[in-house]
């Protein structure tokens, strides 16, 4: 069961989780049950069934407590695939479109009071290759790189009171260079203005800053000093209070909003102060060069599909990659659970996200993915450990972009959107091949050779030692950048290589195969070397974490165990000769 509360930077006292049975329909057959937020394709849900449908329903019967009266009641959707409407005692109260952003619906005047019936129509488009939906295959079977489809609703649903005067949302901007972290708000609509409110930041119990702030606008912004004269707490010689992999301090904050001295809504939340920048072909993490390495993580799981089984599951997946020497994960076509990066925060583990993508181009098409970008820049704004925003990848989306004027701005466009929502981060226009603007050269490459192909092996290993190799195309299928645009400085990263199947005795697929651990771990052994020999690249992400259906290239299997000794692969990534943070 996931009960957990499911925005850990937004946390409110009062709420209800929804999760658990629902009543279930199918378009083509009789209600059953279901248990949310897992979706009927898969075992946890409870039907466990592949077929694709157009429409399903859920429906069921909850009540509201009555301590919640003369609130309003809040109605939560972290996210349902595709299109949703909703429905409470018989009355339309709102929907959302797009599968993998949240949605709240103000449900106040459809409350009886009673018993509540919430009624749920999710419409889903297994064959549109005009929405978005990353790995989910069109088709029932999954085949080569595609995944079973999920519809319906995946993420959590809960309710929760809030009165007329609250936060509608808090932004942390740290700011290391200076000490400081501007927070920004924005208040409900039904806030009295002007009002006050109240703020602390702690630290493991040591009280940072405390003041009560009066509130002339709706949204509006301030700055608090953190590290004050004390130039250990920034990032002098070590972390001091920086968030890192290596110390991932975090900063504890409660914010009140007063109503005749009373706290009317309080708001816990944290933050991290952290830098992500880049210099003379480098990637630095508050102001130190910061090797990436990290996993590819489809974020599948063989029971429940694109919804964790449990929080514990992405605790424990960040805990194994950092066991075998790993520093943060690729998050690949798939927008992660809000937990997640929580846990990401919380362990220290850095965050390249991205989005799943559509994969025909038309205008509407890529309106709605720019609807749904903002929407995931807003909600996971405070999230120390993303690092990087990756708007498309492999030219999903926008295949003749090469040369097509209109894919190229398209993509450029994508690039300047999340930079003009966000100045912390990094962007990656597209990754993989065929760049527009970018922040970071992306490059993947599969061209490592056989074990018997020792040619192939020294064409990798020579062309991936500098830029001009990389630009050769002979271990990339698509050239780095689109016609009109060249590399101009930035760090380059093999965001995607190795591949290598180990399902020994088991149907599988890979870029490459190894028939032991002993013979994965000479192969790994010797990709990173090369890539420790490079001259250019500052980085690598190697796929995948964890085995996903037909995919048998994890360093897990398809529960998410370790192949392999993780001391042993550990020892290997060591092997990298750069400082990592």
């Amino acid at each position: 069961m996931r009960n957990e509360y499911p925005r850990a930077d937004f946390v409110r006292k009062d709420w209800l989780s929804l999760n658990g049975e629902w009543d279930f329909s199918f378009e083509y057959g009789p209600a059953c049950k279901i248990q949310v937020p897992f979706v009927y394709q898969c075992k946890k849900s409870g039907i466990n069934d592949q077929k694709t449908c157009r429409t399903v329903t859920y429906k069921r019967k909850l009540t509201v407590p009555t301590g919640w009266r003369g609130k309003d009641i809040v109605l939560h959707f972290g996210a349902a695939d595709y299109r949703c409407k909703v429905c409470v005692n018989g009355r339309y109260v709102g929907g959302h479109v797009g599968g993998h952003t949240p949605f709240e619906l103000d449900i106040t005047d459809d409350v009886n009071w009673k018993e509540e019936e919430i009624f749920v129509i999710v419409e889903d488009f297994p064959t549109d290759e005009t929405i978005a939906r990353g790995k989910q295959f069109w088709r029932e079977k999954p085949e080569y790189i595609w995944y079973t489809g999920s519809t319906g609703i995946w993420q959590s649903v809960w309710i929760e009171p809030r009165t007329k005067a609250c936060f509608e949302w808090i932004h942390f901007t740290p700011d290391i260079d200076n000490g400081q972290v501007k927070i920004s708000y924005r208040l409900g609509d039904g806030t009295p203005l002007p009002c006050s409110s109240k703020w602390e930041i702690t630290l493991q119990g040591e009280t940072f800053f405390s003041g009560e702030l009066l509130c002339r606008e709706y949204e509006d912004s301030f700055t608090v000093t953190v590290f004050g004269n004390h130039v250990l707490s920034g990032p002098f010689h070590s972390d001091g209070l920086c968030w890192s992999p290596d110390s991932p301090t975090l900063f504890d904050v409660t914010a009140q909003l007063l109503e005749d001295g009373k706290a009317a809504d309080t708001v816990s939340s944290y933050f991290g102060m952290r830098k992500i920048s880049v210099e003379n072909g480098m990637l630095y993490l508050n102001n130190h060069p910061c090797y990436q390495k990290l996993l590819l993580d489809q974020g599948y799981w063989e029971e429940s599909l694109l919804t964790a089984p449990d929080d514990e599951a992405f605790r424990q997946d960040i805990l194994r990659a950092k066991a075998m020497g790993f520093n943060g994960c690729r998050k690949h076509e798939k927008l992660e659970d809000p937990r997640f990066l929580y846990w990401a925060d919380k362990l220290g583990f850095l965050v390249w996200e991205g989005m799943a993508s559509f994969i025909s181009y038309t205008p509407s098409a890529a309106a709605q993915f720019i609807k749904e970008w903002e929407e995931v820049i807003h909600r996971d704004y405070n999230h120390p450990s993303i690092i990087v925003w990756g708007m498309l990848n492999e030219s999903w989306g926008v295949p003749q972009i090469y040369d097509n004027l209109m894919q190229q701005h398209y993509a450029a466009s994508l690039y300047h959107l999340a930079h003009s929502l966000d100045s912390t981060r990094l962007v990656i226009s597209n990754d993989g091949w065929e760049m527009t603007e970018t922040d970071v050269c992306a490059i993947h490459s599969y061209s490592h050779g056989t074990e018997d192909d020792r040619r192939q092996q020294l064409v990798f290993a020579e062309c991936v030692k500098t830029w001009p190799g990389i630009e050769s195309g002979k271990i990339v299928s698509h050239l780095p950048f689109v016609k009109g645009y060249h590399y101009q400085g930035q760090p380059v990263i093999l965001t995607e290589f190795g591949g290598i199947s180990g399902a020994e005795g088991e149907e599988g697929w890979g870029y490459t195969c190894a028939h032991s651990e002993k013979e994965f771990l000479e192969v790994y052994r010797r990709l990173i070397t090369v890539l420790n020999d490079s001259e250019i690249l500052c980085g690598f992400c190697y796929t995948q974490l964890a085995d996903v259906q037909q995919e048998t290239n994890g360093l897990l299997n398809k529960m998410h165990e370790f192949k392999y000794d993780p001391k042993k692969i550990r020892e290997i990534n060591q092997l990298i000769e750069r400082r990592m943070v």
